[in-house]
């Protein structure tokens, strides 16, 4: 592989929309106005009006395609090639679930519209609820979060108003340490005191330390299962008892639900909150930071507090549909409603009910599948992250990138760079940058944090046998060159729009205005 060699994307500097912008051009020509013009004090009061215009990019039709067409041709999408982002499930989304999800009576459907008339959303949400509460194992469902980490802080704030309801005030929220990021700052957020819980040999929760540190002061443990390790804790039982013992509640990031779906439910293992993350585990697109969507189940003693309105359905009456601003509309039969009398909730956690969309892709997702397809996902998962970890043992990878913890793993795995630094003289990083000379999407680097140069791998369930083989390949076919030549890693990439980019410098002096 050529690398010298500059690509014509390397050559064509990327333009802004504005640079590319000229006074005049149009994309297109409004139509002369079909109804009775009004003057425009009437309609927008001059108070709240723009002293000048704004200053908008005038640009062709063609240019706007090109330029939205090029910018879409410099990122890796997942579409494009692997893209095994550990802990991140970056798997394939079927195209029948956006021709769902762009139906009229989906796709047009306005957020603050009466009940009574968006029954066949409501029905979609409250359906939705039902598997998911199902897949977890625990009995009450909310759609609103908006995210993952969205879906941690109502989890938190569940467990703050369950305490406060009977009269406890505790101060602290244990976490591991090979916890999610977002998990140390939801706590925080939530007005918690973080404790971290050591990782034992076997690279599990250390149940003497949780032990330790459990006491009457603790709100929650927080915790994935199987962990950011990717491997499952045998000693689930235990913790979820010696959390119970102190009257804690505990709690399940569904980050790394993919492995357990339709196989094991957190609710059996003894959680009491889950959190969903659509956008992973049930196909919802994600690149681009959303949108997203994080659902909650709870257990009955939690359930008095989920955020209100909830999806509900009302059996053998006809309702009246309640709008968003308490008023009624009736008249007709609307068994689908939303319930805002619910006095112990922790109120709102966003404006409406949710990502809407998000719901209709992961809801024809899991009836496409249905329970068998789910556990046949979980059990596939399982399969190709465990091909591609002896994939990779037998191409010799091991010697310079050995597993964190040689045990069986679920969806995911950990590989540790640190005698690749040492022999080989290239980090991880380099790594992970020279993969994207062969087509790949490096995993994720650097985490979990307790692992020297870390390399978190997770294939999913969607890859073929045959991509597993060359990613494996492309990964042998690094270090040894990096034998006789450790400059080629550290200065690729060679063959994407940009070549490797300062990210000290672009953190510290960020460029977040656009010139005009």
């Amino acid at each position: 592989m050529s690398v010298t060699t500059e690509t014509p994307q390397q050559r064509d500097r990327a333009r802004t929309v504005f640079e590319k912008s000229r006074s005049g051009r149009r994309a297109a020509v409004l139509p002369a106005l079909d109804v009775p013009e009004r003057p425009l004090d009437e309609l927008i009061p001059p108070t709240l009006r723009r002293v000048d215009p704004p200053r908008l990019p005038e640009i062709s039709e063609p240019e706007i395609v090109r330029h939205y067409n090029r910018l879409s041709q410099r990122n890796f999408d997942l579409d494009s090639g692997f893209y095994p982002l550990g802990s991140c499930t970056m798997k394939h989304n079927p195209k029948l679930h956006e021709r769902v999800a762009a139906l009229p009576g989906n796709a047009r459907l306005h957020p603050a519209q009466m009940p009574a008339r968006a029954q066949g959303a409501l029905e979609l949400m409250w359906r939705l609820q039902g598997a998911l509460a199902e897949i977890a194992g625990l009995p009450h469902v909310s759609l609103q979060p908006s995210a993952g980490s969205h879906g941690e802080l109502a989890g938190v704030l569940l467990t703050r108003a369950y305490h406060r309801d009977r009269g406890e005030e505790r101060t602290k929220v244990l976490t591991p340490d090979t916890a999610h990021g977002t998990n140390p700052a939801t706590v925080t957020m939530a007005g918690y005191q973080v404790v971290k819980v050591g990782t034992a040999s076997d690279g599990g929760v250390d149940v003497d330390d949780l032990r330790a540190k459990a006491d009457e002061s603790v709100a929650c443990l927080m915790l994935t299962n199987p962990n950011t390790l990717g491997l499952f804790d045998s000693n689930i039982v235990e913790i979820a008892r010696v959390v119970h013992a102190v009257g804690a509640t505990l709690y399940y990031d569904g980050a790394n639900l993919n492995p357990m779906m339709g196989v094991s439910r957190p609710g059996d293992m003894g959680f009491d909150i889950v959190h969903f993350n659509l956008h992973k585990s049930f196909t919802q697109p994600h690149g681009g930071g959303g949108p997203g969507s994080g659902p909650i189940a709870v257990s009955e003693r939690i359930e008095p507090f989920l955020p209100r309105p909830l999806v509900v359905r009302r059996e053998g009456h006809a309702i009246a549909g309640s709008a968003a601003n308490g008023d009624r509309v009736g008249g007709s039969q609307t068994p689908y409603d939303l319930d805002y009398d619910r006095p112990k909730s922790i109120g709102r956690l966003r404006g409406f009910q949710g990502n809407y969309g998000v719901f209709v892709r992961s809801y024809a997702y899991i009836c496409s599948l249905g329970a068998d397809g789910l556990r046949d996902v979980a059990e596939s998962s399982v399969l190709n992250a465990n091909y591609l970890l002896a994939r990779l043992r037998r191409a010799g990878v091991s010697q310079y990138l050995p597993l964190a913890y040689d045990r069986i793993c679920m969806h995911e795995f950990v590989l540790s760079g640190a005698p690749m630094k040492r022999d080989l003289k290239i980090r991880t990083l380099d790594l992970a940058k020279r993969l994207l000379d062969f087509g790949f999407h490096p995993p994720t680097v650097y985490f979990p944090l307790l692992v020297e140069e870390a390399l978190l791998v997770e294939p999913t369930e969607t890859e073929t046998r045959e991509t597993l083989d060359a990613f494996a390949d492309a990964i042998a076919e690094i270090l040894n060159e990096a034998r006789e030549d450790p400059e080629i890693a550290r200065n690729a990439p060679y063959s994407t729009p940009v070549r490797r980019l300062d990210e000290a410098r672009a953190a510290k002096q960020p460029v977040t205005r656009q010139p005009l």
